[in-house]
C-alpha cells in the first residue's frame, strides 16, 4: 500500500501540534529544573520504568512496590519499559521527576512504519516464544522467531501451549521439540486446561523478566490471564474456522508475577512479565543474511571454515555448512527453513 502524500495544510498542522508539544515539555523541564533547584524534590533513589506514556513514565520504586507517576527530564529521550532509572519524589505531591536512566543489559527493538529499529523493552532474561498444537505450528516459523531471539541476544525459550491436545504418542511435534531441544534451546509445555498445567511455566519464569511472542492463537493472552489473575487482558476468540485468534492488549507494561502458591504479587513475586503486542510479534526485515546466518546456533562453529570467504552456502565447493548437512550434524529441514529465510528477505 502507497504512503498518503499529505497536503501542504496538513504538514503544517502537523507541524504546529508538534511545535506545541515541543513546548509544553520545555515549559514542564524548566519547571522541574526550578523545582530541583530549589530542593522540593526528594533525595535520588533507583527504580524500574513499567509503563511510558509519551513524557510521562509509572515508576516502581527499588525499595517500595507502589507505582509514581513521574516527569522525563527533556535530555532522557528513548526510555522504555524496563529500563531502570535514577528518581526524585515530590514532597507537595504523589509524583516524581526521572533524572537519570541506569545501564541497560540488553535492549528489545522492532523496526517501526518506515524500518527504522526502536526500542519497546529493555533489561529482559528470555524471551518466550509460544507455539501451540492449535493452530499447527510450523519449523520455519518457529525457527524465524530463534532467529529473532538470537540477534536481540537475549535467550529464547520454546513454550508448547494447549498440549492438553497432543495425541498421546505425541506425533511429529515431540520429534520437533526434541530436534529443538538436542540443540540446547529449553522446552516447556503448558495449558490452561488442567490444574497443574503452568508448572513447569511457573518454574522457567522464576526470579526473571520475561516478554513472551508468537503468533495470534497460540494462547498468548490465555496464558498471561493465567499467570496475573488479577490483571484485565482481553483475549479474542479463537475462531473454529481458521484456529487463529487476536488480542487487544495496547501498551507495554512490566508485572510482578505472583506465586502461584499466594496468587499476590504484594506478597511474594516468582518473577516479572513485560507485555506489549509490540513485542508479542516481531519479524526479520530489519536483519541481513550475516544476523541470520549466525542466528541459527550449530552454524556458528563452522562459519569462516568454508573454502571461499564469501562462500553463500548455497551450493560453493567447499562449504562447511553443505558438508555438515551431508554428515548429519545440521538437521536437512533446519538448513532448508535457512535457505528460505534468506530467499524472503530478498523479497521484502
Amino acid at each position: 500500500m502507497s504512503k498518503r502524500n499529505l497536503s501542504r495544510q496538513q504538514r503544517w498542522r502537523i507541524e504546529k501540534v508538534q511545535a506545541e508539544r515541543a513546548r509544553r515539555a520545555d515549559r514542564r523541564d524548566s519547571r522541574d529544573g526550578e523545582k530541583l533547584a530549589a530542593g522540593e524534590y526528594g533525595p535520588e533513589q533507583g527504580g524500574r520504568v513499567i509503563a511510558h506514556f509519551g513524557r510521562t513514565l509509572d515508576v516502581r520504586p527499588d525499595e517500595d512496590g507502589n507505582a509514581v507517576r513521574c516527569h522525563l527530564r527533556a535530555n532522557l529521550e528513548g526510555l522504555v519499559t524496563g529500563d531502570r532509572v535514577i528518581w526524585r519524589a515530590a514532597h507537595d505531591a504523589n509524583d516524581g521527576v526521572v533524572v537519570a536512566r541506569g545501564e541497560r543489559d540488553n535492549v528489545l527493538e522492532r523496526p517501526d512504519a518506515r524500518g527504522q529499529l526502536k526500542p519497546v523493552a529493555a533489561n529482559i532474561d528470555q524471551i518466550l516464544i509460544v507455539f501451540a498444537v492449535e493452530p499447527a505450528p510450523h519449523a520455519n516459523l518457529i525457527d524465524r522467531y530463534l532467529v529473532a531471539a538470537e540477534a536481540t541476544g537475549i535467550a529464547p525459550v520454546l513454550v508448547l501451549n494447549k498440549v492438553d491436545l497432543l495425541p498421546a504418542h505425541g506425533g511429529e511435534l515431540r520429534d520437533l521439540l526434541a530436534r529443538y531441544e538436542a540443540l540446547g534451546y529449553p522446552v516447556v509445555t503448558t495449558t490452561t486446561e488442567r490444574e497443574d498445567g503452568l508448572s513447569a511455566l511457573h518454574a522457567r519464569l522464576a526470579g526473571r523478566t520475561s516478554v513472551f511472542v508468537g503468533q495470534s492463537g497460540v494462547g498468548k493472552s490465555s496464558l498471561i490471564d493465567r499467570l496475573l489473575p488479577d490483571e484485565e487482558l482481553r483475549i479474542g476468540a479463537l475462531s473454529k474456522d481458521t484456529r487463529k485468534g487476536t488480542h487487544t492488549t495496547t501498551t507495554a507494561r512490566l508485572y510482578l508475577l505472583p506465586s502461584p502458591a499466594s496468587g499476590d504479587a504484594s506478597e511474594t513475586s516468582e518473577g516479572e512479565l513485560i507485555d506489549s503486542p509490540g513485542i508479542r510479534e516481531f519479524g526479520l526485515s530489519h536483519l541481513d543474511e550475516q544476523q541470520v546466518t549466525e542466528g541459527f546456533i550449530e552454524f556458528r562453529d563452522l562459519l569462516g571454515h568454508c573454502r571461499f570467504r564469501d562462500c553463500r552456502h548455497r551450493h560453493e565447493p567447499g562449504c562447511a555448512l553443505l558438508a555438515a548437512v551431508e554428515r548429519g550434524d545440521i538437521h536437512p529441514e533446519r538448513f532448508a527453513s535457512y535457505r528460505r529465510i534468506l530467499e524472503s528477505l530478498g523479497e521484502n
